[in-house]
């Protein structure tokens, strides 16, 4: 029987039928605590999300638990944080966490099972019914059994199935030239940026050598200086906060910055003004997971793992945010297990600077190539953007029977792809 998740599916293609989910996969259960070196073992992160692929895979020989183990031809969906659409058809036996699900499909065609694990209409009952504030998931015995599958003939399956290959790969080679450009355009934004802050505007600018191995030359009339000459931390200014303040920081009133999203600090830093923030953080400085230096304006909460910085001697926050955020602080990092660029390490950083004035123009080339760029690469994101929500919605129709698939759209979808 439909439920209220399911009500667009009122009326179902002749020939068409519900079944419940149980009744057309087994549920792997088979499990091992055996480590093996051998690089078949999944855990979420490893699954990419929203295109059914997988990123990476590793060993077990540091899981602390039990693993389940799948097959070839399983289709594969992670249950925690369904959100985050992760499946896949697996192509190797293997092993995977036991918040990934594997399914073994008995009465219903591999691929087509796999495009209605990652199709809208999935995920959104998923969403519905995930329990836990803080690690949604779903249920397979008293939730995902039940889910009633929309389900035609089996050729009728394989030929969506087979539509669906077809025609998604057309999308995601468009979906992957469409980064390869966003790439390529914001690498030379980028560069043409880096160049401005290191060595001036000037291209016949005189320079010399230096004996920093970061700066191997730089404009003769710039200066090197540490990090904590040219800038003034106020990491020290610490604020007590009160129990109705941190109300307001989890309420989100003002940005927050911190190395997560959960606010437990009994005290933090609060500004009103225009600073720069750097991630102490090492692990994002040396995989650039996140922004390495940007400005934060007007009223903000930051925690311990964050620098706060400002120019001394009204030194341009622009010039001086996308210097910093041109270096490579790798060497300053220190710590195996939790590698920090320390206010200290951070201090004795050498920098190349020029003249305030020099800062200003620099700073104003900056915002001029940023108005250039910036419509350009958002742009190209918009069309990203466009040609995966056709893809999902194309899913959706296929596989939910508003979209009937004939012979002909699978040829002319198989030509084209």
């Amino acid at each position: 029987m439909n439920d209220a998740h399911d009500r667009f599916l009122d009326t179902l293609p002749a020939g068409w039928k519900f079944d419940r989910f149980k009744d057309i996969v087994t549920l792997r259960n088979e499990k091992t605590d055996e480590a093996s070196a051998e690089e078949d073992y999944l855990e979420l992160e490893d699954m990419d999300s929203g295109s059914g692929r997988i990123l990476s895979r590793s060993n077990t020989l540091e899981v602390g638990s039990a693993v389940t183990l799948f097959k070839t031809g399983d289709v594969l969906f992670g249950k925690l944080r369904p959100y985050l659409e992760k499946y896949w058809v697996a192509e190797f036996d293997g092993k995977c966490t036991g918040e990934i699900l594997a399914f073994k499909p008995q009465r219903i065609a591999g691929r087509f099972l796999f495009y209605c694990l990652g199709s809208r209409w999935f995920i959104e009952r998923c969403n519905a019914l995930a329990y836990g504030a803080k690690m949604p998931r779903v249920s397979w015995p008293t939730q995902l059994s039940q889910f009633n599958f929309p389900l035609p003939p089996l050729p009728e399956q394989q030929r969506i199935a087979a539509y669906l290959d077809a025609s998604c790969m057309a999308i995601d080679a468009a979906v992957a030239a469409k980064r390869r450009q966003l790439e390529t355009l914001d690498a030379l934004r980028k560069s043409t940026i880096k160049r401005a802050v290191t060595m001036g505007l000037d291209p016949s600018v005189q320079t010399q050598r230096t004996d920093v191995e970061w700066i191997p030359e730089m404009p003769r009339h710039w200066r090197l200086m540490r990090v904590k000459d040219a800038m003034e931390f106020f990491n020290t200014v610490r604020v007590p906060l009160s129990a109705a303040e941190r109300g307001v920081m989890t309420e989100k009133t003002y940005d927050y910055y911190g190395a997560s999203g959960v606010i437990d600090k009994v005290e933090a830093y609060h500004f009103d003004g225009t600073y720069i923030l750097i991630a102490e953080d090492g692990a994002n400085l040396l995989t650039r997971s996140k922004p390495l230096a940007f400005l934060a304006t007007g009223k903000f909460w930051v925690n311990n793992h964050a620098h706060i910085l400002k120019p001394r001697w009204g030194g341009d926050d622009t010039f001086f945010v996308t210097l910093l955020e041109s270096q490579d602080f790798s060497l300053f990092v220190t710590g195996a297990a939790q590698p920090k660029l320390t206010m200290e390490n951070l201090g004795r950083f050498k920098l190349a600077v020029p003249r305030l004035a020099e800062q200003q123009e620099i700073a104003a080339f900056i915002r001029e190539k940023d108005t250039e760029f910036r419509p350009l690469l958002a742009q190209i994101e918009r069309q990203i953007e466009t040609l995966v929500n056709y893809r999902k919605s194309l899913i959706h129709e296929c596989i939910t029977g508003q979209r009937q698939i004939t012979e002909a759209d699978l040829n002319r979808g198989e030509a084209h792809g």
